[in-house]
């Protein structure tokens, strides 16, 4: 029995980071090639690499090193992202333009890079990991929440700018996802597990997610199975739109 994406070829972001590990992990199981990308050399993956997203020059470089390896895409999975956050007042103007730069301005040199080859085959798939946060007020995450909003309407103009030429552009947007900077984040609070009962209780299913499930849906989009499927926002949140509590 094949996978469902083999033969294909996918760059991963954010391969170091457990979403963007699970989806390396989850894309090579059923059967694709991967390079993997992170601003340190990822642990797993066909091809590993350190790259800045946040510069030109580097991704030119990563581009180069893939067509190299032979795995020039037929998929970019575009996880990786600066997440920290802070009070909006106290936010300086360079830590805005930092995160833009590498949540958005990182999609766009992946775009740049890889989309005039799948144009040329006129087949592809991209998957931007937004976040619940870039449709909602949330205090101390505005330049985040920013940057995946702007993240979510890059994809929706590039879906549709690409779609004639048969390339999808889709976006997933979790909630709380159990990796090891939501543990961090939360470690660092005065009372961690009363930030883990608070956090879950905004959760109608009564749980965070898991990076697994946030790779089996980046699975989906990028198969032939969402063939018809572009411009679209997922969301991966328990319920937690629904509820916003």
């Amino acid at each position: 029995m094949t996978g469902r994406i083999e033969g294909h070829r996918a760059v991963v972001t954010g391969a170091a980071g457990g979403i963007g590990g699970a989806i390396v992990r989850r894309f090579m199981a059923e059967g694709a090639r991967v390079a993997a990308l992170d601003l340190f050399e990822p642990g797993e993956g066909d091809l590993r690499l350190a790259c800045d997203l946040g510069s030109d020059d580097s991704v030119v470089q990563a581009a180069a090193a893939i067509a190299t390896a032979g795995i020039e895409p037929t998929i970019v999975v575009h996880a990786a992202a600066i997440g920290s956050g802070g009070p909006t007042l106290a936010m300086e103007s360079d830590f805005l333009a930092q995160m833009m730069n590498v949540n958005v301005g990182g999609a766009m040199r992946l775009a740049r890079a890889f989309a005039p080859a799948m144009q040329a085959r006129g087949a592809g798939a991209f998957v931007f990991v937004s976040s619940i946060n870039s449709a909602f007020a949330t205090p101390g995450l505005a330049a985040y929440a920013a940057s995946k909003a702007a993240l979510d309407s890059l994809a929706q103009t590039l879906a549709l700018e690409f779609a004639p030429d048969g390339v999808r552009v889709n976006v997933v947007r979790p909630a709380s996802i159990d990796t090891p900077l939501l543990r961090r984040g939360i470690d660092a609070s005065p009372d961690p597990a009363e930030a883990i009962r608070r956090n879950i209780a905004r959760h109608p299913l009564g749980r965070w997610g898991t990076a697994e499930e946030v790779a089996s849906l980046a699975l989906f989009l990028c198969s032939d199975e969402a063939g018809w499927i572009t411009g679209a926002d997922y969301l991966i949140d328990g319920g937690a739109s629904i509820a916003r509590r």
